[in-house]
């Protein structure tokens, strides 16, 4: 499984080994429930129990927002800030050519059909900072562009509590492009 390195199932192993065979069950009925219960919000791609996910339900945050993001695990880090009150939109990946993986692959044409109802004010391209991110951002910008959208990418840089001394090139670059005036 993704994330679990051999140390960690082998202890998941011998935890199974001693639970009783009513405790086993109970996860495995519980394994079954999330590939049973659990699909995709028809609206913005999401993790979903429903047709649509509590973000796309609530009408509360501005729908005319659409935060553009890779998987839905980034969302957690967006709504910890509780600065964005808009709604997602989940590529499920990033393009990649190396890996095989072109535009074609996400969920774009999704995107482009949210964007034909006409209340769409801005569409904030969160991506991740990696090569794929950047391209996949890229990308999005210039087909949205020419429809007329505010199209605007997250910023990047030197990360809070960091010192320039272990900034990469890269980050430097960013962190100078993104400035702000005080």
């Amino acid at each position: 499984m993704p994330g679990v390195g051999q140390k960690s199932a082998q202890r998941i192993a011998f935890h199974l080994l001693r639970t009783s065979r009513e405790d086993a069950e109970r996860l495995a009925q519980a394994v079954l429930d999330v590939k049973d219960k659990l699909g995709l919000c028809e609206i913005c791609n999401n993790i979903s129990d429903t047709s649509s996910c509590l973000y796309c339900r609530d009408t509360s945050r501005d729908h005319t927002v659409i935060c553009v993001i890779e998987e839905p695990p980034n969302i957690v880090p967006i709504e910890v800030t509780r600065q964005f009150n808009g709604v997602y939109h989940v590529l499920h990946g990033a393009i990649s050519p190396l890996r095989g993986i072109g535009p074609e692959q996400l969920r774009i044409k999704s995107l482009l059909a949210r964007l034909g109802t006409g209340n769409i004010s801005e569409i904030i391209l969160a991506t991740n900072p990696t090569v794929e991110g950047e391209g996949t951002a890229v990308y999005l910008s210039r087909l949205l562009k020419p429809l007329g959208l505010k199209v605007t990418r997250i910023a990047m840089g030197i990360p809070v509590g960091s010192d320039l001394e272990f900034a990469d090139e890269v980050t430097m670059t960013k962190s100078l492009e993104n400035r702000r005036e005080m």
